[in-house]
């Protein structure tokens, strides 16, 4: 517990064997819930997150009754007490209270370790899915802040308290990390990754209206339970693009995000995002969404940017096209009107972009990392 709150923790795997165990292990002891999603991996993950669960105590959540995404435990995993991966422990601490007593596991250790509950996909649904399956778990036992940290160990749990301040303060709804906010860090990305980044936080910015907001594809978040009620989980991308999505989603909500500063963190994992062929389908993918956007706030009175964009884009077709047929009759060049209406649009555009950045600004917020 963390403040007053229980804080349960989503970890997405996905053939993460080699460092997810590492992961578990770092979690804080305010930790009260771990869920381990392991989204269909082929190597040994799944026996990483039962090794972990058992040694830790499991929780015996309401997650438990449904059956369909809670892994079964595989012959070749020695468990001395199988109930332990859907009971708790009496011996283990409490996490409903607000003590932080460490009481003797049935183990012969201690029960330090938040419980581990161990969830399998058996199809590979994105890490959007994965992450999706854990948030519902956690709704469903009563977690009052939901984190994220991925199981490849790119995301420091000692780090895990800065997000979880903005939002137990009630200084925000959504807490997302940063790695694009310092120079030093931006220098231990690679140039095509860097180049990727500030792209999609362009693209982001723009379909989300959330235009103070950095590195959106930073999956280290922390998000409190009423703002995630207010998320559509069936409407969500279940691929790489889920962040973004989920953006969009709580600028529609009017959520609070904050971007906190932290060091990147890259060592030998390898990133299972390709950026020649993400970038063009989360482009397309935002574009959709930005008119989601619109569409979904046009109503209200505090976001009229909406028939700004609109006219914008009318103008713009309009233009476009008495330039086409001014060509296909033979003329000239461009007829006046039509070069018109294209200034138009591009002075339409500035203006609902100024106005979309002014409307959501009390929206956004930074946090920096004091080195």
């Amino acid at each position: 517990m963390y403040d007053g709150h229980r804080v349960g923790v989503v970890v997405p795997v996905h053939n993460e064997a080699a460092f997810v165990g590492d992961v578990l292990d770092g979690l804080p002891s305010f930790v009260d819930v771990a869920y381990a999603v392991d989204d269909c991996s082929t190597d040994g993950s799944w026996g990483v997150l039962l090794e972990r669960a058992v040694r830790a105590g499991a929780d015996g959540l309401a997650h438990e009754q449904a059956p369909d995404t809670v892994g079964e435990l595989p012959v070749d995993v020695p468990v001395s007490d199988p109930i332990a991966v859907t009971r708790p422990d009496s011996q283990r601490r409490d996490s409903r209270g607000d003590s932080d007593e460490v009481r003797p596991a049935s183990d012969g250790g201690t029960a330090a370790d938040p419980p581990v509950v161990p969830i399998r996909h058996e199809t590979n649904r994105g890490r959007g899915g994965a992450v999706k399956t854990g948030y519902r778990a956690a709704l469903d036992d009563g977690m009052d802040v939901v984190a994220v940290l991925d199981g490849d160990g790119q995301m420091d749990p000692g780090e895990l308290d800065r997000l979880l301040d903005p939002v137990v303060s009630g200084a925000a709804d959504y807490a997302k990390g940063d790695r694009l906010r310092d120079p030093a860090d931006r220098g231990e990305m690679s140039g095509w990754r860097l180049f990727g980044n500030a792209l999609l936080t362009l693209l982001t910015r723009v379909s989300s209206g959330y235009w103070g907001m950095s590195d959106p594809q930073n999956g280290f978040t922390a998000i409190s339970r009423e703002a995630l009620e207010d998320l559509a989980f069936d409407r969500l991308y279940e691929g790489y693009g889920f962040l973004n999505d989920v953006l969009v989603h709580l600028n529609v909500a009017d959520a609070r995000v904050v971007d906190v500063s932290m060091r990147a963190r890259y060592g030998e994992e390898e990133s299972g995002i390709q950026y020649r062929s993400f970038v063009p389908r989360l482009s397309w993918l935002l574009c959709r969404r930005f008119v989601w956007r619109l569409r979904a706030t046009g109503a209200s009175p505090r976001r009229p940017t909406a028939s700004l964009y609109g006219l914008a884009g009318l103008a713009a077709l309009g233009g476009l096209g008495g330039s086409a047929l001014s060509l296909s009759a033979g003329a000239d060049g461009v007829t006046p009107l039509a070069l018109t209406a294209l200034v138009g649009s591009v002075a339409l555009a500035a203006l609902a972009v100024a106005a979309d950045r002014r409307d959501n600004r009390p929206l956004v917020s930074r946090l920096d990392l004091e080195r």
